[in-house]
């Protein structure tokens, strides 16, 4: 398998910024004219509500992104899209409800059992009021941001942090004090042969305090045609996964300043 077995933990300085839940569906043209019944459903959980249209390009338009808003709606090529997002009051959690996916995202998640939970809301909502017939792609996606004051690590290097298979360049003791900036990109496949994950490591500068921070950036996946009652199963093996990457990327050292407490 990609990813040793490792016990299960919750870290008391938790790294993670934001963790993301996305399932996607043929697309369902009544959503964009009639939420009502999906806001009813969620509302006490996410009483904040913002709606927002994105525009896509139909065919082949690398230029697009540079096109403002107020003039694509002229040309022929591009469609726009509407965006529901209903949030929490305090903002740190958010369902997002399109024509073709439901996601729910957390900035302030503490462990998979509260975010299960909160997922279960939108999901029983969108298959009451909408009834998709399977879900078409479902993603489970962690950011987690090093930041080293925090852990009260300030002068520590990044390879007395970082497994070497993650470092690349940054643990050459000749050149990683002269790295400004890097993105690495690989997708693996999982030990089942059919998902995968993404896994993005790069720099981050905190704007606060202008600190370097090392950000991993996993995105489990299954391109595979699911069906409704498979999802759940489905983000179990990736929660798990997700755990035992983030584990085979980080040294005792690192693992310990997190402060881990056994689940």
């Amino acid at each position: 398998m990609p990813f040793p077995e490792t016990p299960r933990v919750i870290y008391n300085k938790n790294p993670l910024r934001e963790v993301i839940c996305q399932l996607r569906f043929p697309p369902i043209l009544r959503i964009e004219s009639s939420p009502a019944d999906f806001q009813d459903m969620v509302r006490n959980e996410f009483p904040d509500f913002v709606q927002t249209s994105e525009v896509l390009a139909v065919g082949p338009s690398p230029f697009v992104a540079q096109i403002p808003v107020q003039m694509a709606s002229h040309i022929s090529n591009l469609t726009k899209t509407v965006n529901y997002e209903f949030a929490s009051e305090d903002g740190a959690w958010k369902t997002n409800l399109t024509r073709d996916f439901v996601s729910l995202s957390a900035s302030s998640y503490r462990h998979w059992e509260t975010f299960r939970e909160k997922l279960q809301v939108p999901l029983h909502a969108l298959i009451a009021v909408y009834k998709p017939r399977r879900f078409s792609r479902i993603g489970l996606r962690y950011v987690d941001v090093i930041q080293r004051s925090t852990l009260d690590l300030d002068d520590v290097s990044w390879s007395e942090l970082l497994q070497p298979q993650v470092l690349g360049i940054l643990g050459s003791p000749d050149v990683a004090n002269s790295v400004r900036a890097f993105r690495s990109s690989y997708e693996l496949a999982l030990e089942n042969d059919q998902d995968s994950v993404r896994i993005v490591t790069s720099f981050w500068k905190n704007t606060e305090n202008g600190e370097t921070c090392y950000v991993i950036d996993s995105d489990f996946f299954t391109s595979q045609p699911t069906p409704l009652e498979g999802a759940s199963e489905k983000l179990e093996y990736f929660n798990v996964r997700a755990s035992r990457l983030i584990r085979w990327c980080i040294t005792e050292r690192l693992h310990s300043a997190m402060e881990p407490t056994n689940i």
